[in-house]
């Protein structure tokens, strides 16, 4: 569960608190309370979404603890406050990027790398298939291929972002 689950609850922890430290402190104490509250888990829901909310209030205690120690606890350059006033935005985005990155990779090699030339470096069609030395076709055929599989590995959130 560790190797699985701790990145992601570091990234959030940072993305809150801005230290590298205090964050690596709030996973440890998210898998410390986790622990502590692993028989009110329900197993019939999933176990990302309840170790995010651990994460959060831990990293809101952590916040809270460091800055009654010190009143200049540098989270956000412009402003801590507001990090913390709008974190739900920010831990419903956060919790989305993973879910992405995790169905991402569970695509075939080939599908993946098309999917990133076209979106992170915006190449044409044409452009990918002559990069990676490919008929146009292939490139077409993966590219669907691709999406149609992020699609269904990614419902649950399609099925929750309002209309």
């Amino acid at each position: 569960m560790y190797r699985q689950y701790s990145a992601p609850m570091f990234v959030i922890a940072l993305k809150m608190l801005g230290r590298h430290d205090l964050a690596a402190d709030t996973v440890q104490r998210a898998f410390i309370q986790a622990w502590q509250a692993a028989d009110r888990f329900d197993a019939g829901r999933e176990l990302q979404p309840w170790l995010y909310a651990i994460t959060r209030r831990a990293a809101i205690d952590v916040y809270r603890r460091e800055r009654r120690a010190s009143e200049m606890l540098p989270l956000d350059p412009d402003g801590a406050d507001r990090a913390l006033a709008t974190e739900d935005t920010t831990m419903d985005e956060t919790w989305r990027a993973w879910q992405v990155r995790r169905a991402l990779d569970q695509l075939h090699p080939d599908e993946r790398e098309v999917l990133q030339l076209a979106y992170h470096c915006d190449y044409t069609q044409s452009e990918i298939a002559n990069q990676l030395g490919i008929a146009l076709g292939t490139v077409k055929s993966r590219t669907a291929r691709a999406q149609r599989r992020l699609a269904d590995l990614l419902h649950h959130i399609r099925d929750e972002v309002p209309a």
